[in-house]
């Protein structure tokens, strides 16, 4: 590569930051600069002027904003980099999605020591990038016309621990609605939705929206 390629990196568990790290410090054309712990901090990175990166290597289930949240931020920007999704996460609905959201590459956690490095290089190069499980599965799905599994979601039977009005709540976090416009449509108070959000979050021990959507679409809720 003629040009040196500098890379963020995003994921709640500093080990998983560290590990990718390690795996992008043995190429000489890939220099990372600076890290980041929640989708906050990653904002505001990318919100500062004095700050660049070329790619940002992003974990979907991060706190305070999620993924989804983070990459609708950054689609934003005049020169928004490159995003490489690595998540825990096989299902290939969450795939599409952040395709559709304009991210550049998807590696599952499991395979991502194998791939970034080439997935850094591809996206930089305006390339799709993705690790080998996940081409499989879109082999399977629009090159075979074959239904391929949802990939990994918690246990089914957390659902059944919800209420009536807790699937509700579910259903309009999922459809991207925020909580006041939740309690406006359910006609009821703002701290009352923020009660059954705190609930689902802690029922199907989730940490953020990212979370919920997971188990909303695996078990049709939307």
């Amino acid at each position: 590569m003629s040009k040196k390629i500098y890379v963020h990196v995003a994921d709640d568990h500093k080990i998983v930051i560290e590990g990718i790290i390690a795996v992008i410090n043995t190429d000489d054309d890939i220099e990372v600069v600076d890290y980041s712990l929640t989708g906050t901090q990653v904002t505001k990175w990318f919100d500062n002027r004095k700050n660049k990166a070329d790619v940002l290597v992003l974990d979907i289930n991060i706190p305070e904003l999620d993924g989804f949240e983070v990459v609708k931020h950054l689609r934003k920007k005049v020169n928004k980099p490159k995003i490489i999704i690595v998540s825990s996460y096989n299902d290939i609905r969450i795939v599409e999605e952040m395709l559709k959201l304009g991210c550049s590459g998807y590696i599952t956690k499991n395979n991502a020591g194998a791939h970034i490095i080439n997935a850094i290089k591809a996206v930089v190069q305006g390339e799709q990038y993705f690790s080998s499980d996940v081409q499989k599965d879109m082999l399977q799905k629009y090159v075979n016309k074959k239904e391929v599994p949802h990939g990994d979601a918690p246990e089914s039977y957390l659902m059944e621990t919800l209420t009536d009005r807790e699937i509700e709540v579910l259903r309009l976090i999922t459809q991207e609605y925020n909580t006041p416009e939740i309690a406006d449509k359910l006609n009821v108070s703002v701290s009352t939705i923020e009660t059954h959000r705190k609930s689902l979050l802690k029922k199907l021990k989730v940490k953020n929206a990212v979370g919920l959507a997971m188990y909303a679409i695996k078990y049709k809720i939307i």
